[in-house]
């Protein structure tokens, strides 16, 4: 059986593996995005609002999931 203290690690680390999605989804976002400036530079401006605003919503699934995890961890 296992102890509250190992059942506690194995729920904080399950929240954290939304983390490896905001890895994949910010290397995807970044790479299309200086694919597509490379392409047209005369778009650039347009682009960069909308690129930041990704950036900014999947940077903040990372945050909750790691506040998520730290909650469950530190409780």
């Amino acid at each position: 059986m296992l102890s509250t203290e190992a059942v506690r690690y194995l729920a904080a680390a399950i929240p954290v593996i939304a983390l490896y999605g905001v890895g994949v989804s910010m290397g995807n976002l970044f790479s299309t995005w200086l694919n597509a400036v490379a392409r047209n530079p005369e778009a650039d401006d347009k682009m960069r609002s909308v690129g930041m605003l990704g950036f900014a919503l999947t940077e903040s699934i990372g945050l909750f999931a790691l506040l998520i995890a730290l909650l469950i961890l530190f409780k």
